[in-house]
């Protein structure tokens, strides 16, 4: 299964579409927007459908997107006039043509408090590890927004600060997803596997928000969870 891994573009999108090769699955960790007005999510909405090659494209809301929060009615009614993607907000997406061997992919948006912005909840209480637990034991892919404690979390300036959720961490270490995305972090952009769980940060714009930081494309194996990059 080809699938291709992006994050943050913060209104950028279009200018990632010629590094997307296309294949089975393309997901976006989010951020999308700068404060998720009804106009960004529209023009992000138009782009990702229109973009060719992907059997499936999926994508779930991040702390910039604001819309899907306060406005998740309206914000709802644009997502869903477009019928080539879809939109995760803890709940599952299942890709596949042999039921027993379907991808099972869950998504969630919400992440510990970070400044004010939107999907905070409170780190280490107990409304966020409700969320957490929402995820399925049998999952193949996780998407969040944000990272898990102690994985792609760190920022340049410090890099012994993890910025990651420790219950998300926790949560991670009973489902043992084959691969879990993410990005928030922009530094913490690249890859990791601890043996059970493939991470990625896919943020493809850098702390002063340009395009440097290209997707991550992979050849993976369901069944055997081995990945292969892909250029």
């Amino acid at each position: 299964m080809k699938i291709t891994f992006i994050s943050d573009t913060h209104t950028k999108h279009k200018q990632v579409t010629s590094s997307l090769p296309g294949g089975d699955l393309l997901i976006h960790a989010v951020d999308l927007s700068s404060m998720g007005y009804k106009h960004e999510v529209q023009q992000f909405c138009k782009w990702f459908n229109s973009i060719e090659g992907y059997n499936h494209k999926a994508f779930i809301a991040g702390n910039h997107d604001w819309g899907f929060q306060d406005n998740h009615e309206q914000i709802m009614e644009i997502v869903n006039s477009y019928k080539d993607i879809d939109y995760l907000q803890d709940d599952m997406l299942m890709i596949g043509e042999d039921y027993d061997k379907m991808v099972k992919i869950w998504g969630s948006p919400w992440q510990p408090e970070f400044f004010n912005w939107a999907f905070n909840l409170q780190r280490q209480g107990d409304e966020l590890k409700e969320k957490w637990n929402m995820i399925p034991t049998d999952i193949d892919i996780l998407i969040t927004h944000g990272p898990s404690w102690g994985n792609l979390d760190t920022v340049k300036f410090n890099p012994t600060f993890n910025l990651g959720c420790e219950l998300l961490a926790e949560r991670i270490k009973v489902v043992k997803p084959k691969i879990h995305v993410c990005g928030h972090i922009h530094t913490g952009y690249g890859y990791k596997f601890d043996g059970d769980t493939h991470y990625f940060n896919a943020a493809v714009l850098d702390e002063q928000y340009n395009f440097t930081q290209k997707p991550l494309t992979v050849d993976w194996n369901p069944e055997t969870n081995e990945i292969e990059f892909l250029d």
